[in-house]
């Protein structure tokens, strides 16, 4: 989980630096689409994938007008429909890659996500490639601030948590649960009276493809260049992040 972890917190560091807010923010005005279409209900109380959507809204302070438009725009029946859809492929040096998209125009989407692949040195590959290669798991950042963190991990592996890393730099303590017991650990948190920095949904890699940093860089800019597609929500890999990697990419 280490590696991951720190591909989570090189990735939240360079989103800040890059300035890639207004596409944050059209990511979680999807999923709050999405929530509400699938739930049936504008209320958070009574949906919890909704819930979920606006907690990390707030998490990258997502203004509060902006979440109520937006709750307020899906549940209008002539909303356009969007789609989640899932692509997989593999990256330069055989680096395994699990695109999932949320998207009004599947065609669009699919040509996108392809070309990059074609054009970056990766190929398209057929469902269920590289699927097996990633496990799912509920993933959730809490903030560290004034709380006893042996008390707090106590209390959160009767939520489900597997696995903690701190991070005392950014008074972070990162939770891994189960895919079933991401509801589990909503709801500890809830009973605590915590709300995470951020959840969520994951794939982690079982295991990891090191490349020489030349190599890893090339499967990393093809990454790079799905994530900032706007139909893409999450891109993940299989590549191992060394130290050396993380140096370059800070």
């Amino acid at each position: 989980m280490a590696g991951h972890n720190k591909w989570s917190k090189v990735k939240r560091k360079k989103g800040v630096l890059d300035a890639k807010r207004s596409k944050i923010f059209s990511r979680i005005i999807k999923e709050i689409s999405v929530a509400v279409k699938e739930g049936n209900s504008g209320d958070p109380e009574f949906n919890p994938r909704l819930r979920l959507a606006i907690a990390n809204g707030k998490g990258v302070n997502m203004p509060k007008e902006n979440i109520e438009r937006a709750i307020k725009k899906a549940l209008d029946s002539g909303s356009e429909a969007l789609h989640e859809v899932n692509y997989e492929g593999y990256a330069p040096g055989g680096i395994a890659v699990f695109v999932e998209c949320t998207t009004d125009n599947i065609n669009r989407t699919v040509s996108s996500v392809r070309s990059a692949f074609n054009k970056y040195g990766g190929n398209l590959a057929t469902s269920g490639s590289v699927d097996f290669l990633f496990d799912r798991k509920g993933i959730f950042v809490l903030d560290t601030t004034a709380k006893d963190i042996e008390s707090l991990e106590l209390n959160l592996i009767d939520g489900g948590a597997e696995d903690f890393e701190l991070d005392e730099e950014e008074n972070e303590l990162i939770v891994t649960v189960a895919f079933t017991d991401f509801g589990n650990m909503q709801k500890k948190l809830e009973e605590l009276g915590i709300e995470p920095k951020n959840a969520s949904l994951e794939r982690i890699a079982l295991n990891t493809n090191v490349l020489e940093v030349s190599d890893a860089m090339k499967a990393l800019h093809l990454i790079d260049i799905l994530e900032e597609n706007e139909d893409v929500n999450e891109v993940f890999h299989n590549l191992e992040m060394t130290d050396e990697i993380a140096e370059r990419l800070a």
